[in-house]
C-alpha cells in the first residue's frame, strides 16, 4: 500500500515574519524534516500558494475593504487577506530550514486571480484540478497523510479532498498549526475532518515505530 506524505504550504510568508503569519508556525520543520527523512512515505508532495499579484483573495485589491473581511467573490464565501505568496516573492519560496529539496513533486495552488484555493486538490469552487489527485493515483498511492499550515484552512481543505477522492487519509496533527481567526477554529477542523473520517495522529505514532 503506498503512502504519500503532502506537505501544505510551508512557506515564508506563513512562518515567523511573514505577510500571512501563522503562530508558533516555524515549530513544525523540525518534526516535517524528521517524517521527510523516516522512510515511512513512498513519495513526498508538496503544496504552495502561488497567487499573482491581482489575486481578488487580497484585501488590496478591493476598495474600502479590511483583512478579515468576508466577502462574495464570484458566488463564493472568500476572506479577505493580506496580500501574500505572490508569485516570484521571497514570501512564496519553502521555509529556510525546510528540506524542500526532497520533495518529488510541487503542486502550486490560488494561481488563478478569480478564485481562491485552499486545497491541493483543487479550487475553492472544485472548478479545476491541480493534478494532485490525478498523480498520486497514477504512481498508486491509497493512503495520503497530511500536514503543514494552517490547519483551519488549508491542510483542512487538502485532508477532506483527499478523503473525498478515495484515500485514505491521516492527518499528522502535531505537525500543523491554525491561523485561529476564531480562537477554537483550529479545534473545529480536527473536529470537523474526523467527523468526516479523516484520521488524526501525532508523529510520534510514526516516528518511534519504525
Amino acid at each position: 500500500m503506498m503512502k504519500a506524505l503532502i506537505v501544505v504550504d510551508i512557506q515564508n510568508d506563513f512562518c515567523k515574519g511573514g505577510a500571512l503569519e501563522v503562530a508558533n508556525a516555524n515549530e513544525i520543520i523540525p518534526t516535517t524534516n524528521q517524517l521527510i527523512h523516516s522512510g515511512f512515505f513512498d513519495t513526498i508532495i508538496a503544496t504552495q500558494d502561488f497567487h499573482p499579484a491581482d489575486h481578488k483573495s487580497f484585501a488590496a485589491n478591493h476598495l474600502w475593504r479590511k483583512v478579515g473581511q468576508i466577502i462574495d467573490l464570484n458566488g463564493l464565501q472568500q476572506v479577505l487577506w493580506p496580500i501574500h505568496c505572490v508569485q516570484g516573492s521571497w514570501g512564496t519560496e519553502f521555509t529556510q530550514g525546510l528540506e524542500s529539496d526532497k520533495f518529488d513533486k510541487i503542486f502550486p495552488k490560488g494561481t488563478d486571480p478569480e478564485i481562491d484555493s485552499y486545497s491541493g486538490f483543487f479550487d475553492n469552487g472544485k472548478l479545476k484540478s491541480t493534478g494532485l489527485s490525478e498523480h498520486l493515483k497514477s504512481i498508486g498511492v491509497e493512503t495520503v497523510y497530511v500536514l503543514g499550515l494552517a490547519t483551519d484552512f488549508c491542510v483542512k481543505a487538502t485532508a477532506l479532498d483527499a478523503k473525498t477522492e478515495g484515500f485514505e487519509t491521516v492527518l499528522i496533527a502535531d505537525a500543523c498549526r491554525a491561523v485561529n481567526l476564531s480562537p477554537d477554529d483550529g479545534q473545529n477542523a480536527l473536529k470537523a475532518m474526523k467527523i468526516r473520517g479523516v484520521k488524526i495522529i501525532q508523529s510520534a505514532e510514526i516516528l518511534n515505530f519504525q
